[in-house]
């Protein structure tokens, strides 16, 4: 076995590992993509204490079909993908905003009207926001 300090002088990797959550984060967000989801953005909620997750995607779909299909797609895909399954969903019986929670990261689908209704991004302006639109 090596000592420690030989670990320091090991030549790193150039090919960067994946985590799982950013995994799950691209796969999100590929299926919101392929299903025509509109102003997809995402919040990085690790620097907020009071926040109970790491990230919200958000977007929005423009219709109620159009909801539940990406809803929908979203957890097929994560299913298939990364083996992982949504722990909680809410929202389907009244469709205007889905949510989607995989602990560390939480999918918003919203009608445009409940988004601005609700204003996600301004309750959590301090956040650091990126842009997902193709």
């Amino acid at each position: 076995m090596e000592p420690l300090s030989a670990l320091k002088n090991r030549p790193k990797s150039s090919t960067p590992q994946i985590t799982r959550n950013a995994k799950i984060f691209k796969t999100i967000i590929q299926a919101i993509q392929d299903k025509k989801g509109e102003n997809i953005i995402s919040l990085d909620l690790r620097k907020i204490h009071e926040a109970a997750t790491d990230f919200f995607i958000i977007c929005e779909a423009n219709n109620t079909t159009q909801l539940k299909a990406i809803a929908d797609y979203v957890e097929f895909e994560v299913k298939t993908k990364c083996a992982e399954w949504a722990y909680k969903s809410e929202g389907k019986s009244a469709a205007q905003w889905l949510l989607i929670d995989y602990i560390n990261i939480v999918v918003h689908i919203m009608h445009p009207e409940s988004r601005k209704f609700y204003q996600l991004e301004e309750m959590w302006s301090d956040a650091d926001t990126k842009i997902h639109d193709l």
